[in-house]
Order: C-alpha cells, then structure tokens, then sequence
C-alpha cells in the first residue's frame, strides 16, 4: 500500500532567503554525514528544464550510510547493499527527489515540495485532490526539540530556540505561537510518497522512512535556522560556487578514504556580504 504524508515546516525566513539557506545546509549537513568508510558521492549535478518544474539544477547523488540503517532491515539484506541512489530537481520555489534502491528494485520513496509565503495555512499547494483522503498532514515546530532513534541517527541539533537570537538579523527568540507572529515568513509543503510493495516487512519499512523523513526535516530545518548568521547575505552564485567545491571534495573524500576537510573553510573566500 502506497503511504502518502504532507509535512509542512514553518520558517522564519523569507522565500528568496530559504532559497540560499536550504543549499547552505544541504551542502554542509552533506560534508558531516561523510567520513572515510561512509558518505554521499555527487555523481551529477548540472541545469535542467522541463515543462512541469521549469528550470533549475538536476543533481544525481549515492548515498552509502550503513550505519544508519535501521539493524531490523539487516535482517532482509547486508548493510552493503542498502545502498540509496537519489535524483532531485530543484526548480525552486518547486523541487522535487526519487530515492531508490537496487536491491530492492520495487521500492520508491519521492518528495515533492511547495514552498509558499505564508505560514502553512494553504491548503493542496500540490494540486492532488484526489489524494486528499488517504493524505496525512502533520505540521514540524523547529522550535521544538525531538529526541527519537531517528533524531539521534541524523544529528541532533540542540540549539534552545526560545533563548536563540541571530546577531545579523536579530529573529528569534521562537516563542510559543511564534509561526503566527513573526515576518518575514514562508513555509516548505513536503509531500512524501512511499511504495515498499514487499510482503512481510513493506508496512514496516514506510512507517521507519516516514519517521526518518520527519526526523531529518526538523534538523535540517532547525540548522538553517540556528545557521543563519553562517549563510546570510550569501547570493544563489555564492553558494553554486561553494557546492562545486564541495561535491568536488565529498567524491575526493569517498574516492580515497580520507577525513573529509570542513565546509567553514570554504568561507576563507572573499564574499561580499
């Protein structure tokens, strides 16, 4: 059975800021989750345009994270072969990704997100009334903290959003009912498609992804918050630019089994704030 679940993410940032802070974190949260035995390799990334999304930047990556692999699934396959392949679109304010996985041929796992200038009141931004039923919607506070098996598989960031304040553009503190206050404002609709036909351990399966879906939504969400003095300012240029050397030093690092340098010191270069 196909699972279908919306997500939406409320941030305190505005459409065009998001644009520059979601490829800051993609960028840096990727140089993390890579060291010398496991990590992601960028096989593509280059400008497309089609009819649906329009134009925007197709990227291929392989994902080799076997230790976060849940130690049930083991049972099924080795760790070696949960190897995940991911192509994304992103065309923004559109974008769109497809995980799959060889040695499981019959799975997809797909996102489709909407970002939208408000504060996750719209409702079927994807346009799919027929899905409206056997939709789920579930709203993502960042200012909360959720402490999970999947939150400790995906990092934990532990910023107190209800102290926090950026020193460059003075938001936060978040604040109960803050999604409702602050300006300026825009939220991600992530809508999550899950199809693991596999008898015996399919339901399973979705029900782990969804929670590992959730789990790595809040965090990313809750660094491009608490990072926010980190990417401000930064044009869409700035940061291609970074991510060429970045996806440059993530398939070095994979390649030769070396500790991966850090993204911060890509911010040696002279960029105008």
């Amino acid at each position: 059975m196909v699972h279908i679940k919306e997500f939406r993410i409320v941030m305190p940032v505005s459409l065009e800021e998001y644009h520059v802070a979601h490829m800051f974190v993609v960028m840096k949260m990727s140089q993390q989750h890579t060291t010398g035995e496991e990590g992601i390799e960028v096989v593509e990334n280059r400008p497309f345009e089609d009819n649906t999304l329009g134009k925007g930047q197709y990227t291929n990556k392989i994902y080799r994270l076997q230790s976060k692999i849940p130690s049930w699934l083991t049972t099924f396959a080795t760790a070696d072969a949960l190897v995940v392949q991911e192509e994304a679109w992103n065309a923004f304010p559109l974008c769109k990704s497809v995980m799959k996985c060889p040695y499981f041929p019959r799975f997809q796992l797909t996102i489709e997100t909407v970002h939208r200038p408000d504060n996750g009141q719209s409702e079927n931004v994807h346009g799919r009334s027929e899905e409206l039923e056997a939709r789920e919607v579930e709203y993502i506070d960042i200012a909360s903290s959720e402490g999970n098996y999947w939150s400790y598989l995906v990092g934990n960031n532990n910023v107190d959003f209800s102290v926090f304040k950026s020193a460059r553009t003075g938001r936060g503190p978040l604040l109960e009912g803050w999604q409702d206050r602050c300006d300026p404002v825009m939220t991600a609709y992530k809508l999550v498609t899950i199809d693991a036909p596999y008898w015996g351990f399919g339901y399973r399966l979705e029900q782990a992804l969804i929670a590992g879906e959730k789990a790595l939504f809040l965090e990313s969400h809750r660094n491009c918050f608490s990072w926010i003095d980190e990417w401000y300012g930064m044009t869409v240029q700035q940061i291609r630019e970074l991510e060429q050397q970045s996806h440059s030093a993530l398939n070095e690092d994979y390649a030769r089994m070396l500790i991966p340098i850090k993204v911060d010191a890509f911010f040696q270069l002279d960029i105008k704030l």
